[in-house]
């Protein structure tokens, strides 16, 4: 099995990454208990709970519960997935995991609701424009909010800085410098701070033309470099892995659609999630870890005063800046809690969330939509019982969509993916390959030592 691997460090290493703890639940239930409570936070969201009491106003204005959601979905990914990319040392593994673990359930979604909703009802926008070809091939590459066309799934705009965040990490991983994310943070926050709104939006899609001219080119450029990595060579693992990375920064820097302290911000948290499992682990300074997130965090609360305003609030879906300020800072303080409870037992309802938590991202606005869509909730006035009704009826069905879609989709594509790897890897059997550049340490950090046993796996 070819492999482009780095020097993952002992120092510090915990011996049961991973694994179960002797109570039989995961040590990394903590994680999970959050992925559901923010899930749960963004379905409230898109419901708009708030409009069924008459306080809710004064809610929306101080708070936005699918900027918490979202924020502490991104902490979480952050962490978690540089530890599933080095827990093997294999890119090519990797992205394998990652397309069965997202595609297959996002096109069943997509598939049920155009079988299912109505026409006017229709949650799936990639069908309803002009130029269908052009939305399914940017939405089947998840980069289509980067590239100027809508997404299918109102939730996947997300999905778009995820999957640009597994082509940066890939990148750093094959140079060795998967090491340094607490530059990486930093550096994007503090392009957020300084370039808030002044970088400029979607500069390549200014035409018809130059959207399908960018969609085509980004598409040939991924799957070109996919079929490199998919090799399992170490040049083209290498190779393929700075293509990806060549088209992220390529979108982000000239075609962003969010402003810019939005979507630097975004990679600063899932970077400053990184550092948090880096320095849990040993493997970087503490001080550094601890001034890196403060630094991160104070640029997440303060761009909200200096930017999410005068319009800029209505392109990061938030009322202003008081909302954007506090939904940030509990996503952090959030996390902050669950880690603290780490070694603690996480509620079993919670960890059971945390695994659903994605088909619970993906169905909320399709199970919102079946019921009638936004027009038919009923509003503060209506009786007590009725609001009753349609929040829980709406819960129930989201959970029990969610646990179909896991059970039916997620579980048994995540055990094909497993498949897929192992027989890529009879089919390229040989030994190991050496690192292609060492993993160089960064300010702060301690030498690193040879390759040891894996972190957790990516939930």
């Amino acid at each position: 099995m070819n492999l482009i691997t780095a020097r993952s460090g002992l120092r510090g290493r915990r011996t049961d990454g991973g694994q179960r703890t002797g109570s039989g639940q995961s040590r990394l239930g903590w994680l999970d208990g959050l992925r559901g409570i923010a899930a749960l936070a963004v379905a409230l969201q898109h419901f708009d709970i708030t409009t069924l009491v008459s306080w809710g106003g004064d809610v929306r204005q101080n708070f936005d519960f699918g900027l918490y959601g979202v924020m502490a979905f991104f902490l979480v990914s952050g962490y978690i997935i540089p530890a599933s990319l080095e827990r093997r040392g294999d890119v090519r593994a990797f992205w394998v995991g990652r397309v069965f673990r997202i595609h297959p359930a996002l096109i069943a979604t997509i598939v049920v609701c155009l079988l299912v909703l109505p026409a006017d009802k229709q949650a799936v926008a990639i069908f309803q424009s002009k130029h269908p070809s052009l939305d399914l091939l940017a939405n089947s590459l998840m980069l289509q909010d980067l590239m100027g066309v809508t997404s299918g799934l109102r939730v996947m705009w997300t999905l778009t800085y995820e999957m640009i965040f597994y082509f940066v990490v890939s990148a750093l991983f094959v140079l060795g410098w998967h090491r340094r994310s607490a530059g990486v943070a930093m550096l994007s926050a503090g392009v957020a701070l300084l370039f808030g709104t002044a970088i400029a939006t979607s500069t390549i899609t200014v035409s018809l033309a130059s959207t399908k001219h960018l969609v085509l080119a980004v598409a040939v450029i991924v799957v070109t470099a996919l079929a490199l990595i998919l090799t399992g060579g170490k040049s083209a693992i290498r190779t393929g892995a700075l293509m990806l990375a060549g088209v992220a920064l390529t979108l982000v820097l000239l075609n962003g659609r969010a402003p810019a302290y939005e979507t630097f911000m975004i990679f600063a948290t899932m970077f400053a999630g990184t550092v948090i499992y880096r320095a849990e682990q040993g493997q970087i300074d503490r001080v550094l870890a601890w001034v890196c997130c403060g630094f991160v965090l104070l640029a997440g609360v303060l761009v909200g005063p200096l930017y999410n305003h005068d319009g800029y609030q209505n392109q990061t879906w938030t009322t202003g800046w008081v909302s954007w300020s506090s939904s940030y800072a509990l996503a952090w303080g959030s996390f902050g809690l669950f880690m603290l409870l780490r070694k603690r037992r996480i509620p079993r309802v919670l960890t059971w969330l945390g695994a659903i938590s994605f088909s619970v991202y993906l169905v909320h606005v399709p199970v919102l939509m079946a019921m009638g869509g936004p027009a038919e909730r009923p509003t503060f006035t209506a009786p007590l019982s009725q609001k009753v009704l349609w929040t829980v009826g709406f819960f129930v069905f989201v959970l029990i969509s969610s646990e179909l879609l896991y059970r039916l989709v997620e579980m048994p594509m995540q055990k094909v993916g497993r498949r897929v790897v192992k027989a890529l890897d009879r089919r390229t059997a040989t030994p190991p390959a050496a690192p292609v550049l060492p993993a160089q340490p960064g300010p702060g950090e301690p030498e690193l030592l040879p390759a040891g046993a894996g972190g957790p796996s990516a939930g």
